[in-house]
Order: structure tokens, then C-alpha cells, then sequence
């Protein structure tokens, strides 16, 4: 089974999309899998991250705001805006695609574990992210 989500964005930070993987794992009827979350750009990622605390989601947008600063004049990637060729180099820091076992019909995630989309770009978009649902035989 493979879905595709259309995830808006507000702008930059982690948007949490942890219910709507859920419920395509729900529809797809799966009691034992694997579902493979891989987002369709190159300017936003995907990551499992707590989902409890909020300022560790703050934290971590500080920490990767500081390791890949939007002001570095070495960038000459520079036509659609100062925030693109960083949001490249986070999306590369990151990940694009994400596996998480099925069992029991839901995702194996850890208690404070959530799946975000890691949006880079300051603007608003809209994000298109493909849920592939694999049933184990």
C-alpha cells in the first residue's frame, strides 16, 4: 500500500506527523510490517523525535539554526532566498526517509517518540510525503 500526504507547513521547526502515518498503517489493515516514510524534497526532512517535551524540539531547531547558519557568504546557491542552500545542507544532515517496524497493527515507536517533518525553508509549504506500507508474509 503506498499513500501520499500532503503535510503545510507554517515554516520553520518540526511539525509533528505522527497521527496521519498512523492512521494510513490503520487502513492498511497491517498487523505485522514495515512502514517507509520518505519525503518528496530537498529543503525539509523527516525525523523520529520526542514528542513529550517541546523544548527539546525548540533546542534542537536552535542547535541546527547555529551549526548551519542562513548568513554564510561561502553559499552561492543563493537565487530563491537565504534560507534555501541551508535548508539543503540540513536536509542532508538529516533524514529524508525514515523505516519503522509494524507490530500488532501499529507503529513500533517508543513511548516519546513522534515522526516530524523538519521543515528548513522560512516560508510556508506544502510538503508531499509518501507512507510505503510492506506486510510481512
Amino acid at each position: 500500500m503506498v499513500k501520499r500526504l500532503r503535510i503545510n507547513t507554517p515554516g520553520q521547526g518540526l511539525h509533528e506527523i505522527t497521527e496521519h502515518v498512523c492512521r494510513v498503517v490503520y487502513e492498511s489493515d497491517c498487523s505485522e510490517g514495515l512502514c517507509t516514510v520518505f519525503i518528496r524534497h530537498t529543503s525539509a526532512s523527516l525525523t523520529i523525535q520526542e514528542n513529550a517535551d517541546p523544548s527539546a524540539r525548540r533546542d534542537l531547531e536552535r542547535w541546527l539554526q547555529r551549526l548551519v547558519p542562513e548568513d554564510d557568504s561561502l553559499y552561492t546557491h543563493t537565487t530563491e532566498g537565504p534560507d534555501d542552500m541551508p535548508a539543503h545542507i540540513k536536509a542532508i544532515l538529516t533524514d529524508v526517509s525514515l523505516s519503522i517496524p509494524i507490530i500488532d497493527g501499529a507503529l513500533a515507536l517508543g513511548t516519546w517518540q513522534g515522526l516530524y517533518v523538519w521543515e528548513h525553508r522560512k516560508g510556508a509549504h506544502a510538503r508531499e510525503v509518501v507512507v510505503h506500507i510492506s506486510k510481512s508474509t
